[in-house]
C-alpha cells in the first residue's frame, strides 16, 4: 500500500493579522514574520495516512511544492510517520504566483514519476488560499475517482471505503483504487512527534525534483487579478441626546432609517 501525501507549507494561519499586509503593486497578500507550517488540513491528511499505515501496512509519501520549501518544516511531518519526501523546487514555482490550475498539474506530474501508488490524501483546503480546488484538479488529470471531505476511511479489498462530512450529517462512499480523497479537519490533529522520531527522520530518504525531472510545462494561468486592495473601515460616532429611554429611542431610530441601516 503506497500512500502519498499532498502537503502544502503556508504561514502560520494562527498568527495575528497585524502580519499581513496587502502589496498593492504585485497585488498579493505578504505575511511578514510568520514561521512556515504545513496546513493544517494536510496535516489532517497526513494523520488518516498513518493510521491507515499502522493498520495494514504500507508506505507514507510527503509530496510538497513550492519556491523555498523549509525543510525543519518537513522533517517534523516526515518524524510523524512518513517514509520519504518528494520536494517539487524551483524558483520560478513561488505558491503566490501559481493558479490552482499550474499547481495541480505539476503536482499530477509528479505522482506519475511516483507510480506505481494506491491512495492520494490531500487537506479539504489550503489555509492561505480557502480555494479547496488542487485536490480535484489533481486527480482529474490523473484520471482517477475522488472523495472529498472525509474524515475516517478504510481499505478493504483493492477498494477504498470513506465518510464524509455533510453540512447535516455524514455519509459512506466507496470507490475503486487508485483514488485521491480530500481530507476535512474531523479527521483529526496530526499527532506530535518525538525528539527521537525527528532525529531519525533526517535519514529517511528525501528526493528534490525540478523541471527537468518533471518534464512538462506549467500551463498559462486561467486567472489573472485585475485588483487588490485592503477592506476600508470607516467609523462614524452618533451621540443622541434625549430626555428619557422613549425619547432616545425614537430618535436613535429615525436616525437609523435616515441612514438606511433599518
Amino acid at each position: 500500500m503506497h500512500i502519498v501525501v499532498l502537503a502544502k507549507v503556508v504561514p502560520d494561519p494562527e498568527g495575528p493579522p497585524s502580519s499581513y499586509e496587502v502589496n498593492l503593486a504585485d497585488k498579493r497578500v505578504v505575511a511578514r514574520g510568520l514561521p512556515p507550517v504545513i496546513n493544517p488540513f494536510d496535516e489532517n491528511a497526513l494523520e488518516l495516512a498513518i493510521r491507515v499505515k499502522e493498520r495494514i501496512g504500507g508506505s507514507v509519501t510527503l509530496l510538497s511544492l513550492g519556491r523555498k520549501l523549509s525543510r525543519a518544516v518537513i522533517l517534523k511531518a516526515m518524524a510523524a510517520g512518513a517514509d520519504a519526501s518528494v520536494l517539487l523546487e524551483d524558483e520560478a514555482w513561488d505558491q503566490a504566483l501559481l493558479d490552482s490550475r499550474a499547481t495541480a498539474t505539476l503536482l499530477a506530474a509528479a505522482l506519475r514519476k511516483l507510480e506505481p501508488f494506491d491512495l492520494v490524501l490531500c487537506g479539504r483546503q489550503a489555509s492561505d488560499t480557502n480555494a479547496g480546488v488542487v485536490g480535484l484538479g489533481v486527480a482529474r488529470l490523473l484520471g482517477i475517482p475522488a472523495v472529498t471531505l472525509a474524515r475516517s476511511l478504510e481499505v478493504e479489498g483493492g477498494r477504498v471505503v470513506v465518510e464524509r462530512v455533510l453540512s447535516d450529517g455524514c455519509e459512506v462512499v466507496e470507490c475503486d483504487l487508485p483514488a485521491l480523497v480530500t481530507v476535512s479537519g474531523e479527521a483529526g490533529e496530526l499527532r506530535y512527534p518525538s525528539l527521537q522520531a525527528i532525529r531519525a527522520a533526517r535519514e529517511l530518504p528525501q528526493r528534490v525534483l525540478g523541471p527537468k525531472e518533471l518534464e512538462g510545462d506549467v500551463p498559462p494561468p486561467w486567472m489573472e487579478t485585475v485588483c487588490l486592495e485592503p477592506p476600508r473601515r470607516e467609523r462614524r460616532c452618533r451621540l443622541v441626546e434625549a430626555d428619557s429611554p422613549a425619547e432616545a429611542g425614537e430618535k436613535l431610530a429615525l436616525l437609523l432609517w435616515e441612514e438606511g441601516v433599518i
